[in-house]
């Protein structure tokens, strides 16, 4: 358990966005119900049909929300990363979840139960606006993905899912390689595809020399090329 000064030093620097539109007593209050948890490498945070019960913030790692489908074969429907909220349109819609968020690698997440956050929500316009402008741009997104994995080819949403990671994640030092390690199931997944399908496209981009794959690790080579296949695939 951190001391309430350095859980202090944490929210107010890791929740910053949402910081910044409370008063002294709604981030007092915040503080005071805030629990910091850490999560290993696969683990579920909540699950499909689950009562929704807590605003989740990722503040280290990375996590996916995902459901699963016929012969639960999971299709990733988001990716995380610090600092970013989840868990909380289910609360606001009044039903159980819908999908599952799980962790992709060992993560440090944050909670507040939404009942306190409703009650915030409902003194503060500016925290209201927040959520309604979080909520509309992940609306936005989603529907763009739709498109996106039922009109591309095979090819195409493999360069989006590729694309996708360097833009949530970033790159490692020598700026070519995703930081993020992801499962050939999981990058399957993310890109609605089988995991044979998603190996043999993996491969057709390394003898383009599109990419370098070596185990987990994807080094892009040629992100213009990917572009290029991602828009007109």
């Amino acid at each position: 358990m951190l001391k309430k000064s350095t859980l202090e030093q944490v929210v107010s620097k890791d929740l910053s966005d949402l910081w910044n539109v409370l008063s002294p007593e709604e981030k007092r209050i915040i503080t005071d119900n805030f629990t910091i948890s850490h999560y290993k490498k696969g683990q579920i945070i909540y699950a499909e049909h689950e009562d929704p019960e807590n605003l989740w913030c990722l503040l280290r790692g990375k996590v996916k929300m995902y459901k699963s489908g016929i012969g639960d074969r999971e299709q990733i429907l988001r990716l995380y990363r610090p600092v970013q909220y989840f868990g909380y349109r289910a609360y606001f819609a009044g039903e159980k979840y819908v999908s599952s968020c799980a962790v992709l690698e060992a993560s440090t997440i944050g909670s507040i139960p939404m009942e306190i956050v409703e009650k915030i929500i409902r003194q503060n316009n500016d925290l209201a606006m927040f959520f309604i402008h979080e909520l509309s741009r992940n609306l936005g997104g989603s529907d763009t993905k739709i498109v996106n994995l039922t009109q591309k080819h095979i090819r195409g949403r493999l360069a989006d899912a590729l694309l996708l990671l360097e833009d949530n994640y970033g790159l490692e030092d020598d700026e070519a390689t995703l930081k993020i390690y992801m499962s050939r199931e999981d990058l399957a997944n993310l890109s609605n595809m089988t995991t044979s399908n998603a190996i043999r496209t993996l491969t057709a981009f390394v003898a383009e020399k599109l990419i370098l794959v070596d185990g987990r690790r994807i080094k892009i080579l040629n992100e213009t090329q990917l572009r290029k296949i991602s828009k007109f695939g």
